[in-house]
Protein backbone atom coordinates (compact mmCIF):
# COMPACT_ATOMS: atom_id res chain seq x y z
CA UNK A 1 0.00 0.00 0.00
CA UNK A 2 1.14 3.55 -0.73
CA UNK A 3 0.59 6.06 2.07
CA UNK A 4 1.19 9.83 2.10
CA UNK A 5 1.59 11.50 5.52
CA UNK A 6 1.62 15.28 5.92
CA UNK A 7 1.36 17.65 8.85
CA UNK A 8 3.05 20.44 10.72
CA UNK A 9 6.59 20.29 12.05
CA UNK A 10 7.01 18.22 15.23
CA UNK A 11 3.42 16.93 15.19
CA UNK A 12 4.24 13.20 15.21
CA UNK A 13 4.34 12.53 11.45
CA UNK A 14 7.60 10.60 11.46
CA UNK A 15 6.65 8.46 14.45
CA UNK A 16 3.29 7.57 12.91
CA UNK A 17 4.88 6.94 9.51
CA UNK A 18 7.38 4.55 11.12
CA UNK A 19 4.54 2.57 12.68
CA UNK A 20 2.71 2.39 9.33
CA UNK A 21 5.83 1.26 7.47
CA UNK A 22 6.53 -1.45 10.03
CA UNK A 23 2.96 -2.81 9.85
CA UNK A 24 3.19 -3.31 6.10
CA UNK A 25 6.74 -4.67 6.19
CA UNK A 26 7.48 -7.58 3.91
CA UNK A 27 11.01 -8.79 3.24
CA UNK A 28 13.10 -5.73 4.09
CA UNK A 29 12.32 -2.33 5.55
CA UNK A 30 14.19 0.75 4.32
CA UNK A 31 14.20 4.23 5.84
CA UNK A 32 15.04 6.71 3.07
CA UNK A 33 16.66 9.66 4.84
CA UNK A 34 16.66 12.87 2.81
CA UNK A 35 17.79 15.47 5.34
CA UNK A 36 21.22 17.06 5.01
CA UNK A 37 22.09 18.74 8.30
CA UNK A 38 23.03 22.40 8.05
CA UNK A 39 23.26 23.21 11.76
CA UNK A 40 23.36 21.61 15.21
CA UNK A 41 19.55 21.60 15.47
CA UNK A 42 19.35 19.49 12.30
CA UNK A 43 22.03 17.14 13.60
CA UNK A 44 20.14 16.70 16.87
CA UNK A 45 16.90 16.02 14.99
CA UNK A 46 18.60 13.37 12.86
CA UNK A 47 20.05 11.72 15.99
CA UNK A 48 16.60 11.74 17.60
CA UNK A 49 15.05 10.04 14.57
CA UNK A 50 17.88 7.45 14.49
CA UNK A 51 17.34 6.67 18.18
CA UNK A 52 13.59 6.28 17.57
CA UNK A 53 14.30 3.74 14.80
CA UNK A 54 16.80 1.67 16.79
CA UNK A 55 15.72 -1.94 16.99
CA UNK A 56 12.74 -1.44 14.66
CA UNK A 57 14.27 -3.26 11.70
CA UNK A 58 14.94 -0.29 9.43
CA UNK A 59 17.94 -0.18 7.13
CA UNK A 60 18.75 3.50 6.59
CA UNK A 61 19.61 4.71 3.10
CA UNK A 62 20.87 8.29 2.86
CA UNK A 63 19.38 9.80 -0.30
CA UNK A 64 19.38 13.59 0.09
CA UNK A 65 19.29 14.20 -3.70
CA UNK A 66 18.60 12.23 -6.87
CA UNK A 67 15.72 10.25 -5.37
CA UNK A 68 15.37 8.24 -8.58
CA UNK A 69 18.67 6.50 -7.75
CA UNK A 70 16.91 4.77 -4.87
CA UNK A 71 15.49 2.23 -7.31
CA UNK A 72 18.91 0.71 -7.92
CA UNK A 73 19.66 0.36 -4.19
CA UNK A 74 16.85 -1.92 -2.99
CA UNK A 75 14.52 -4.62 -4.19
CA UNK A 76 11.03 -3.76 -5.39
CA UNK A 77 9.59 -6.18 -2.82
CA UNK A 78 10.94 -4.04 0.03
CA UNK A 79 8.91 -1.73 2.23
CA UNK A 80 9.96 1.92 2.31
CA UNK A 81 9.62 5.00 4.47
CA UNK A 82 10.70 8.16 2.60
CA UNK A 83 11.20 10.98 5.10
CA UNK A 84 10.79 13.68 3.76
CA UNK A 85 9.80 15.44 0.55
CA UNK A 86 10.36 18.73 2.37
CA UNK A 87 14.07 18.10 2.95
CA UNK A 88 14.53 16.52 -0.47
CA UNK A 89 13.16 19.64 -2.18
CA UNK A 90 15.36 21.93 -0.07
CA UNK A 91 18.43 19.89 -1.00
CA UNK A 92 17.61 19.89 -4.72
CA UNK A 93 16.46 23.51 -4.89
CA UNK A 94 19.01 25.34 -2.71
CA UNK A 95 22.42 24.37 -4.06
CA UNK A 96 25.88 24.87 -2.56
CA UNK A 97 27.30 28.31 -3.17
CA UNK A 98 23.91 29.98 -2.97
CA UNK A 99 22.57 29.06 -6.40
CA UNK A 100 18.98 27.93 -6.86
CA UNK A 101 17.56 25.19 -9.08
CA UNK A 102 14.16 26.60 -10.04
CA UNK A 103 13.23 23.28 -11.69
CA UNK A 104 13.96 21.09 -8.67
CA UNK A 105 10.31 20.08 -8.22
CA UNK A 106 10.10 18.78 -11.79
CA UNK A 107 13.26 16.71 -11.28
CA UNK A 108 11.96 15.25 -8.02
CA UNK A 109 8.51 14.61 -9.48
CA UNK A 110 9.92 12.31 -12.14
CA UNK A 111 11.91 10.25 -9.65
CA UNK A 112 9.10 10.21 -7.11
CA UNK A 113 6.63 8.90 -9.66
CA UNK A 114 9.09 6.16 -10.67
CA UNK A 115 9.42 5.11 -7.05
CA UNK A 116 5.70 5.27 -6.33
CA UNK A 117 5.03 3.27 -9.47
CA UNK A 118 7.49 0.50 -8.63
CA UNK A 119 7.21 0.25 -4.83
CA UNK A 120 4.17 -1.61 -3.59
CA UNK A 121 4.66 -0.66 0.06
CA UNK A 122 5.81 2.87 0.77
CA UNK A 123 5.08 5.66 3.22
CA UNK A 124 6.00 9.19 2.06
CA UNK A 125 6.30 12.01 4.59
CA UNK A 126 6.04 15.75 3.91
CA UNK A 127 5.55 18.91 5.96
CA UNK A 128 2.43 21.04 5.74
CA UNK A 129 3.75 24.59 5.32
CA UNK A 130 0.82 26.33 3.66
CA UNK A 131 -1.37 27.85 6.37
CA UNK A 132 0.68 30.96 7.15
CA UNK A 133 -0.96 34.30 6.47
CA UNK A 134 2.49 35.86 6.24
CA UNK A 135 3.70 37.05 2.84
CA UNK A 136 7.02 35.55 1.91
CA UNK A 137 9.70 36.60 -0.55
CA UNK A 138 9.52 35.22 -4.11
CA UNK A 139 12.05 32.44 -3.51
CA UNK A 140 10.28 31.16 -0.39
CA UNK A 141 6.97 31.22 -2.27
CA UNK A 142 8.59 29.25 -5.10
CA UNK A 143 9.70 26.64 -2.55
CA UNK A 144 6.23 26.47 -0.94
CA UNK A 145 4.49 26.13 -4.31
CA UNK A 146 7.00 23.50 -5.42
CA UNK A 147 6.41 21.46 -2.26
CA UNK A 148 2.65 21.80 -2.70
CA UNK A 149 3.01 20.42 -6.23
CA UNK A 150 5.05 17.44 -5.00
CA UNK A 151 2.55 16.81 -2.21
CA UNK A 152 -0.31 16.75 -4.73
CA UNK A 153 1.60 14.33 -6.96
CA UNK A 154 2.29 12.01 -4.01
CA UNK A 155 -1.26 12.25 -2.65
CA UNK A 156 -2.73 11.42 -6.05
CA UNK A 157 -0.47 8.37 -6.47
CA UNK A 158 -1.04 7.05 -2.94
CA UNK A 159 -3.88 4.85 -1.71
CA UNK A 160 -4.09 6.57 1.68
CA UNK A 161 -3.55 10.26 2.50
CA UNK A 162 -3.15 11.29 6.14
CA UNK A 163 -2.61 14.55 7.98
CA UNK A 164 -1.09 14.44 11.46
CA UNK A 165 -2.06 17.33 13.75
CA UNK A 166 -0.75 17.26 17.33
CA UNK A 167 -0.40 13.45 17.06
CA UNK A 168 -4.04 13.15 15.87
CA UNK A 169 -4.56 11.55 12.46
CA UNK A 170 -7.01 12.93 9.91
CA UNK A 171 -7.75 10.60 6.99
CA UNK A 172 -8.26 12.50 3.71
CA UNK A 173 -8.19 9.50 1.37
CA UNK A 174 -8.47 5.74 1.83
CA UNK A 175 -10.41 5.67 5.10
CA UNK A 176 -11.31 1.98 4.71
CA UNK A 177 -7.71 1.00 3.93
CA UNK A 178 -6.37 3.05 6.82
CA UNK A 179 -8.83 1.34 9.16
CA UNK A 180 -6.94 -1.92 8.65
CA UNK A 181 -3.66 -0.21 9.60
CA UNK A 182 -5.19 1.57 12.54
CA UNK A 183 -6.28 -1.74 14.10
CA UNK A 184 -2.74 -3.13 13.68
CA UNK A 185 -0.82 -0.20 15.12
CA UNK A 186 -2.90 0.31 18.26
Amino acid sequence: MKIFVSGGCKNGKSHHAQRLARVQRTDSLHYIATMKPIDSEDEERILKHRREREGLGFTTIEQPVDIEKLLGKCGHDSSFLLDSLTALLANEMFLPGGSVNERAAEKIEGGLLQILDSAEKIVVVSDYIYSDAHRFDALTEKYRKSLAKLDRVAAKACDVVLEVVCANVIVHKGKELYGWFHDKIL
